[in-house]
């Protein structure tokens, strides 16, 4: 055991070497986040993709929460829509995606508690820079997806219809996209999709020895205010739980909103109470 957790450790902190060889490689920020206490073995991780090319106050662009169980080793995402029409704390009714915009990750904490009595304990910030890395690192052979329609506008590349293995920029295309008759919602469905097939290569026979030095690699293009250790027993969970499917629910569920125009632009005015519970339902 002291081999395997020493060899893990190695592992990591070469990969954070390595990486931070990167001359594009960004500083990261420190943000004021006073998280949740954990519940004995069970943790909520806010999972932000901010929208950021350089501007300091950016809107997140992808907002959602991954639970994960220490215990039975299973990881639930909750994806939250950026239209989803909330109460942020000093700054009256919003749009959820302007939280971060407004107070960074610990004012969408507060806004997540406030409107769904959800509690989180730690962040992890991507932007489109970082993402496109870490689909590389991750997924060095790309991603397979079907694309249905030609998606172009709004995303700075050209996706053709058909099955095909997508890389770093591409795929972040393929997850931005929302200029179709799904708008938002078909846009949540492949943030789901991608997330799960990426555990699923983090986890695959070629990877799985080199986890932690995967998870040392990624790590300068997140910031987060994860520890080491907690980085660590997170991959040891998607070890364990192996081939399980990564659980997913959308915020607001299905019947639970209604779209609107409001002074913020276009929103979805969601029933607080029904969403409180299917998140409670979910995550437990």
């Amino acid at each position: 055991m002291i081999v395997i957790v020493a060899f893990g450790v190695y592992q990591f902190r070469s990969g954070v070497l390595e990486s931070t060889k990167d001359v594009n490689l960004k500083g990261h920020k420190d943000y004021d986040f006073l998280p949740a206490e954990p519940q004995l073995g069970e943790i909520n991780i806010l999972l932000i993709g901010s929208d950021s090319r350089g501007e300091e106050h950016a809107r997140s662009d992808t907002l959602m929460v991954a639970h994960y169980n220490s215990t039975t080793n299973n990881i639930k995402l909750a994806s939250i829509m950026r239209d989803t029409y909330v109460e942020v704390p000093e700054h009256g009714l919003q749009k959820i995606n302007s939280a971060f915009a407004f107070g960074g990750p610990e004012l969408v904490r507060k806004t997540l508690k406030e409107n769904f009595d959800l509690d989180v304990n730690y962040y992890a910030i991507v932007d489109f820079t970082g993402f496109s890395k870490l689909v590389d690192i991750i997924a060095p052979d790309g991603v397979q997806v079907d694309i249905p329609y030609e998606m172009s506008y709004g995303i700075g590349t050209v996706l053709k219809p058909g099955n095909q293995v997508l890389h770093g920029q591409d795929l972040l295309g393929y997850v931005r996209f929302r200029h179709d008759r799904l708008s938002d919602f078909g846009r949540v469905a492949r943030q789901q999709e991608v997330m799960s097939k990426l555990k699923e290569q983090a986890i695959s026979a070629h990877t799985i020895y080199n986890l932690p030095k995967i998870i040392g690699l990624s790590t300068p293009y997140i910031d987060t205010n994860l520890d080491t250790p907690s980085l660590l027993s997170l991959s040891k969970g998607l070890i364990m739980n192996g081939s399980e499917g990564l659980e997913s629910i959308r915020i607001p569920v299905q019947d639970s909103y209604e779209n609107e125009v409001v002074n913020v632009g276009a929103v979805l005015k969601t029933d607080l109470d029904i969403n409180k519970d299917a998140i409670k339902s979910f995550f437990n």
